[in-house]
């Protein structure tokens, strides 16, 4: 790879350290909130299945974030994912757990309004729509797998020590779980705007081909890692213990219920099949795993009676979620003039 590729690439490797220090943090946050799971567990185990579900699975998502403005110069994706993982980074300074999906969605727009390329209404429309949906489905599945969960445990006589035994366990499984779908799906955003202007090219091995696109989602996967490792605890606190406070059975119903939206937008074999016997879809596009959780964790709240939720943490979440784009798209059109004017590079074809 050239080493003008290199240096390009290394907003996407910041995007991708803003992903795990934010988005990932909310896989185990609740988990680690409760003291059920090490922190260091928690990243490990971040680290490798964040990096398998983004090789196996990127791809779906990604395609659906591309629909919405294909940045096509290398340096037009710089621009897009440093101005994008600056704003995530500094919302999670803040302690807020916001989306990646819409800094990603705000700086393509705002390169689409500089380049003078349309937006995709189509792709807009569907991607926006998780920002009202995931929070509301993540809900809907924690409020009902509550009582799934709750309705065994009333019934049957465990000691407690094997029960907490068998909650880390379920916490940990869960959390892999977690961790793989937001590579499957968020991956997207940090290295989906550099597909079309990708610096990798196929690598065959041993009969073996390891595309380009593949090489972008491991690199960036491996990033993500690094973002939970050195910067995610403040996050995983906010999550975990601040919004509502969790006991580590109702952290396993948040932590799945997370992951099953993150899935049901990512994965390619269950659109086709709901498709094949004529059922309604789910879009494959980059949903905001920070939502989900937090739409999850109000869903646990509802079902507990509405006690002790902290809204007012809340209502800063939600002015976070709706400053994110706005911030991003101002942002990248501010830089890309910069890169374009006075840096002498092409941030678009």
């Amino acid at each position: 790879m050239p080493f003008g590729g290199l240096i390009f690439l290394t907003s996407g490797l910041y995007m991708g350290w803003s992903l795990g220090a934010n988005d990932a943090a909310n896989i185990f946050g609740t988990a680690v909130g409760t003291r059920m799971v090490k922190f260091k567990t928690a990243a490990i185990l971040s680290i490798i299945f964040i990096t398998v579900g983004a090789v196996i699975s990127g791809g779906g998502a990604a395609h659906g974030l591309g629909a919405l403005g294909a940045v096509n110069a290398l340096p037009g994706s710089f621009v897009v994912s440093l101005c994008a993982a600056f704003t995530v980074m500094w919302m999670t300074k803040m302690g807020l757990p916001v989306s990646t999906t819409q800094a990603i969605v705000g700086a393509i727009i705002g390169w689409n309004l500089f380049s003078g390329y349309p937006t995709d209404q189509e792709a807009l429309t569907r991607i926006v729509g998780t920002w009202v949906f995931g929070p509301i489905l993540g809900a809907a599945i924690a409020f009902i797998l509550f009582f799934i969960v709750r309705y065994p445990l009333s019934r049957v006589s465990i000691h407690l020590i094997r029960l907490d035994k068998y909650t880390r366990t379920a916490l940990i499984l869960a959390g892999v779980f977690g961790a793989y779908s937001l590579g499957a799906n968020n991956m997207a955003n940090v290295v989906g705007v550099f597909i079309e202007a990708s610096p990798f090219r196929d690598l065959t091995v041993v009969g073996f081909t390891f595309t380009g696109t593949q090489q972008l989602f491991m690199v960036g996967g491996l990033a993500a890692g690094v973002g939970v490792a050195t910067y995610s605890k403040r996050v995983m606190m906010t999550v975990g213990s601040r919004l509502f406070k969790l006991s580590p059975i109702t952290a396993f119903v948040v932590i799945v219920s997370t992951a099953l939206v993150l899935f049901l937008f990512a994965s390619q074999g269950l659109k086709e099949a709901m498709e094949s016997v004529g059922l309604p879809s789910f879009p494959l596009v980059p949903v905001s795993q920070s939502q989900a959780a937090v739409g999850s964790i109000l869903g646990v709240g509802l079902a507990k009676g509405g006690r002790n939720l902290n809204l007012g943490l809340l209502r800063n979440i939600v002015l976070g979620w709706v400053a994110t784009p706005a911030v991003a798209a101002v942002l990248a059109y501010i830089a890309l003039f910069i890169m374009q004017n006075v840096f002498m590079q092409p941030v678009y074809v």
